[in-house]
């Protein structure tokens, strides 16, 4: 329908969003259930093909667009939707504040003592990565790792059923690296459950295209940089399940 609606213009914008992030999660669980990207690829070309046979006028084009149409009436009134993975879950809320910084999408994550939550906050749906450290340190910088597509064939996933999401990250060889844009005290709204005070950075935009470009099986780093006494960084790294995060922001849309 998404081939059919871009061939024949189906569907208002918004009903178009919609078929999207169906789609994208629709892709997700095909992968999780592991489906190749070979077979992925294959079945998302036997639908466009279907789509473009079609006549855009056709009696069984009509009927289907008109099932789009009437569940959409009830997806349009949601505010909220859960992503749940393979081992952690996004949080999608369509509800927003012009004064109040809240999360739009959202995934909790543990790392020693320390606590992240890490997804997109406000209107315009900015990456952030808010921290609380259970010893008081403060990081001077983060990073935000992820596989870089354009240098490799396909997600790391040798290690899928070891324990810990670190096993589905990449080599940092294999990897983008994109720096935070800004370091400030997170607000209260912000903060991971239970936490008095934390920090935020925010990630390029780019970084949000990048991540939503990848295989939801496989996992996102989040490098924290803090100096030590001896002038020698020292890394802190949280990690973040790739999951329905393509579909979770169109969702958004």
């Amino acid at each position: 329908m998404t081939s059919a609606d871009a061939r024949c213009r189906l569907f208002k914008p918004a009903v178009g969003s919609a078929l999207d992030a169906a789609r994208a999660q629709a892709r997700g669980a095909t992968l999780r259930s592991g489906a190749s990207e070979d077979q992925v690829s294959a079945l998302e070309a036997r639908a466009r093909a279907k789509a473009g046979t079609a006549p855009c006028g056709s009696k069984d084009l009509t009927t289907a667009a008109g099932r789009v149409r009437q569940a959409f009436d009830g997806y349009s009134t949601m505010l909220r939707m859960t992503y749940p993975g393979d081992r952690a879950t996004w949080q999608a809320d369509r509800s927003v504040s012009a004064t109040i910084p809240m999360w739009r999408l959202s995934q909790p994550a543990g790392f020693g003592g320390d606590r992240l939550v890490f997804g997109l906050v406000g209107r315009g749906n900015q990456m952030l990565a808010v921290a609380s450290f259970a010893d008081g340190a403060q990081p001077y910088a983060a990073r935000l790792v992820l596989r870089d597509t354009l240098r490799t064939q396909g997600p790391y996933l040798n290690a899928r059923n070891a324990m810990g999401l670190a096993a589905n990250a990449a080599p940092r060889s294999a990897s983008r690296v994109f720096g935070a844009e800004t370091r400030d005290m997170a607000p209260p709204t912000l903060l991971p459950t239970g936490a008095k005070t934390g920090l935020a950075f925010r990630f390029p935009g780019e970084a949000s295209e990048a991540l939503s470009r990848l295989d939801p099986r496989e996992t996102a780093t989040v490098e924290f940089v803090f100096t030590s006494r001896g002038g020698v960084d020292v890394v802190r790294r949280a990690y973040v399940e790739v999951g329905d995060f393509a579909a979770g922001r169109a969702f958004l849309r």
